[in-house]
């Protein structure tokens, strides 16, 4: 029995030394490292941290893996397209990931980062990583070395712009997605020349069609007059012009800017802001209705940002290009409205788009201001002489009256506009 016990409690030499191993780590894990933490940025000139990571379960340092290399590649006019590329020269496949397709391309907000600690020295240096230089390597088989087998001289022809759109949407019909061929089809419908075969009987077929006069000629006055979306039947100053359809209903939540600066009270700068504004902070402080007050800030926001975007688009007056920062969704929504069309190749605003913007801003001053405004401001704003804005604004239906040595511009009802004022030839 004690030969037994003496058996049982002897270990042997590699028991006893997993013991100490533990032990040891149980040491270590409550050991304490102060370290000083360093956040790198990227550099314009320098290419910031790229991951990849194969889905298909390939490991490029395993054993039986060849010697694998990466490039990384920057499109040399767009900056943000990037493309990794892994793979070996005697391997036929490669491994290509892209920032502008796939899940890089998705749009994630989510941030990542890459921690390098120095025991030695005591840093731990933190590289942010933005999520679409995160790509996804997917296999690809590598391209034939065509390029040496093409004739020195090639006959191909250049495609014109119709054949061009005529291969485009053949691709489209082979290989898209049955809702892009649909998009492709509603896009070429709109695009359709007349058909002669339709004109044939077009004077029959109009006979028997009833004409809303009221309403062509509400049409026509908006087009011809080159306005805002109006109500010529509207009772009230406030139907005149349909608010809803200037600012959209999705917009209101990206121009609540004014009315949070508003809530720090005494840090609250508006310095940035048109003359406009900052003139009408006062009267927007005094509304003590909540929601009037919100509703208020938001027009005054959208006078902003059309001002802004006048400024950045308007041969002379872009001086204070970057006075505010416009939300993408009403970029794109002032780019379709006020940009110009396909046809011109000029980055600038023509002068029949300048002077709807000018009449979109001078009707969210009437509704800011109860239809009596002031327009000496937003006429220093808008860079354009006080009579200029007063002839926008008799455009608009309105009348122009002194009061206080100060014209106001006020909008009767019912909405009228001016006749086409033809001169009288001498004779």
């Amino acid at each position: 029995m004690d030969s037994d016990e003496e058996h049982a409690k002897t270990l042997t030499p590699t028991e006893t030394k997993d013991k100490k191993h533990k032990k040891k780590k149980k040491k270590k894990k409550d050991e304490l490292v102060k370290a000083k933490i360093e956040v790198v940025r990227e550099e314009q000139d320098k290419i910031g941290p790229v991951v990849g990571y194969f889905p298909s379960g390939f490991d490029p340092i395993s054993d039986g893996a060849a010697a694998t290399g990466f490039h990384v590649y920057r499109n040399r006019r767009t900056k943000k397209r990037m493309q990794l590329v892994v793979g070996s020269p005697s391997s036929p496949v490669e491994y290509v990931g892209t920032s502008y397709a796939g899940e890089a391309a998705a749009g994630h907000s989510s941030m990542y980062a890459i921690g390098v600690f120095d025991k030695e020295k005591g840093t731990l240096k933190v590289v942010p990583v933005a999520a679409n230089k995160i790509f996804r390597l997917e296999p690809k088989v590598k391209a034939l070395d065509a390029v040496d087998k093409e004739p020195a001289t090639s006959t191909v022809e250049e495609l014109t712009p119709l054949d061009w759109a005529a291969k485009q949407r053949q691709i489209t019909n082979l290989f898209g997605t049955k809702k892009e061929i649909t998009r492709t089809k509603k896009r070429l419908a709109l695009n359709q020349d007349d058909d002669p075969e339709s004109q044939k009987n077009l004077d029959v077929k109009m006979e028997n069609v009833d004409v809303n006069k009221l309403a062509l000629e509400g049409t026509e006055s908006q087009v011809a007059r080159n306005i805002p979306p109006c109500n010529l039947s509207a009772t009230s100053p406030q139907e005149a012009y349909v608010l809803d359809q200037i600012i959209l209903k999705g917009e209101w939540g990206y121009l609540e800017d004014i009315y949070y600066i508003l809530l720090k009270e005494e840090e609250a700068d508006f310095s940035s802001y048109p003359t406009f504004v900052s003139n009408r902070i006062n009267k927007l402080k005094n509304i003590k209705d909540d929601s009037e007050k919100r509703k208020h800030s938001c027009i005054l926001s959208f006078i902003s940002h059309l001002v802004t975007f006048k400024e950045q688009n308007s041969f002379r007056d872009n001086s204070t290009m970057k006075r505010l920062k416009i939300p993408h969704i009403l970029r794109n929504r002032f780019s379709a409205m006020f940009g110009n069309t396909s046809g011109s190749n000029s980055k600038w605003l023509s002068s029949e788009k300048i002077s709807l913007l000018v009449c979109y801003i001078l009707v969210l001053t009437l509704f800011f201001d109860e239809f009596e405004t002031d327009y000496c401001d937003i006429a220093k704003d808008l860079k354009m002489s006080q009579l200029v804005v007063k002839q926008h604004y008799e455009h608009l239906g309105c009348k122009v009256k002194r009061k206080n040595n100060v014209n106001h511009a006020t909008l009767p009802i019912p909405l009228k506009f001016p006749g086409v004022r033809q001169r009288k030839r001498k004779r």
